[in-house]
């Protein structure tokens, strides 16, 4: 405001400095400080990032993100800074579905809230490639400093004063992602960028100039470069057709090897040589992965069927874990009292304090409810979540022998 008013009137009194950076709360950050105060001169770049689509209904337009290209602590702004992953940051619109049941109506009708989240990207990552097996792309939009500055600006009044209506077709990432560009930059207030899907305002985004044109967005140079990250299937692949060499297994392909009972696994897994134990080791992880998917599903419906004994009781306790979560996707609601904007440097020391606490309970109340959970699951899933478990320590003691055996040091 004060910045508007000097501009508007040609003067500038004496004023009260603002607090450094703006603040965003980051409760995925490792660090344990969960309020990021993001000085805008650290961002080298912003990048479109999207999540292709995949098979589902709700996914097959992609996912619509901006990534924030931030430098490490020291680091001048350059090139360079596309290679400190741990300090980039990604802007996403996403609805926050306080239920244990995603509705497609609910959806549609704008019954969620719309949110901008602020994750790290190793988890967005991690979340797209590995888990969802969809590839993203992410390519520097063509800003200046001073259009960061503001894009940026423009994002934290968001993400602290922001609450709408999530639609998949009239108000989704997409239409929040142009929004946030629209709002935030101004020279792109006349460019035609309107779009309801994902890879549309991609493709108006390139259309316009608005993408650097010079960087790969597909093949080898653009996943060594960090413009795209592939899903881990084809990886996956790879490795089961290395241990497939080494052990002569007789399965088609890694799905159909994923697919199997973790007891039908086991008996190969103690055969594995060093390079074969290796590669079974991850395609393990991702087994269990996959039965941790399913059995969250099969909760969810259990939950949602109140002739189960232990439907209500259990419903009402994720229904409260839900809740202590909801409360990080408004982050003024950890502040007491009126109030408007950004918070400022009393308000962050509360807010530093009262989001540390309610991060420590969630990760309490969400350990707890891990362990609940087991005894809520039918017998073949507890049994395909154990035994993958027990493939993990049966690979894990077969590596430390191997690993000894040729001479190396006890693990």
């Amino acid at each position: 405001l004060a910045e508007y008013f000097d501009a508007h009137f040609q003067h500038q009194p004496p004023r009260a400095e603002c607090a450094p950076g703006l603040p965003f709360l980051d409760p995925g950050a490792d660090a344990g400080d969960v309020l990021l105060e993001l000085d805008p001169a650290r961002v080298y770049q912003v990048d479109y990032l999207l999540a292709e689509g995949n098979e589902r209904f709700m996914s097959r337009w992609g996912h619509s993100m901006l990534r924030l290209v931030v430098c490490a602590p020291g680091r001048e702004p350059g090139p360079d800074c596309r290679l400190d992953l741990d300090h980039h940051r990604v802007l996403s619109f996403r609805a926050f579905v306080g239920d244990v049941q995603i509705s497609s109506w609910g959806g549609l009708t704008g019954t969620y809230p719309s949110r901008l989240f602020v994750l790290p990207l190793d988890q967005v990552v991690d979340e797209y490639t590995r888990v969802e097996l969809r590839a993203l792309v992410s390519l520097p939009l063509r800003l200046s400093t001073d259009e960061i500055a503001g894009l940026l600006q423009r994002a934290a009044r968001v993400h602290w004063g922001y609450d709408g209506n999530y639609r998949f077709i009239g108000n989704n990432c997409a239409v929040e992602t142009f929004k946030l560009l629209h709002d935030g930059v101004p020279r792109l207030t006349g460019a035609d960028l309107s779009s309801i899907t994902p890879t549309g305002l991609f493709r108006r985004l390139r259309r316009q100039a608005l993408l650097e044109a010079d960087v790969p967005a597909e093949g080898p140079e653009a996943i060594r470069l960090g413009y795209r990250f592939e899903p881990m299937d084809a990886h996956y692949e790879s490795l089961y057709q290395a241990a497939r060499e080494a052990l002569d297994l007789p399965f088609a392909g890694a799905r159909a090897w994923l697919g199997l009972p973790p007891a039908e696994r086991t008996g190969w897994l103690q055969h594995a040589d060093l390079r074969a134990a290796a590669a079974l080791l991850v395609l393990e992880q991702a087994a269990l992965r996959r039965q941790e998917l399913l059995a969250r599903d099969e909760l969810k419906r259990r939950f949602l069927d109140s002739s189960h004994p232990d439907g209500l009781d259990g419903l009402a306790q994720v229904r409260a874990l839900l809740e202590r979560e909801g409360a990080l996707t408004r982050p003024a609601m950890l502040l007491q009292g009126a109030g408007y904007g950004t918070p400022q440097q009393d308000e962050r020391r509360e807010l530093r304090l009262a989001a540390k606490a309610r991060v420590e309970r969630i990760r309490q109340d969400a350990g707890r409810l891990h362990e609940m959970a087991r005894q809520w699951l039918s017998p073949q899933r507890r049994a395909a979540l154990e035994g993958g478990e027990a493939n993990l320590e049966v690979l894990g003691e077969r590596l430390r022998a191997l690993h000894r055996e040729a001479g190396g040091l006890v693990l």
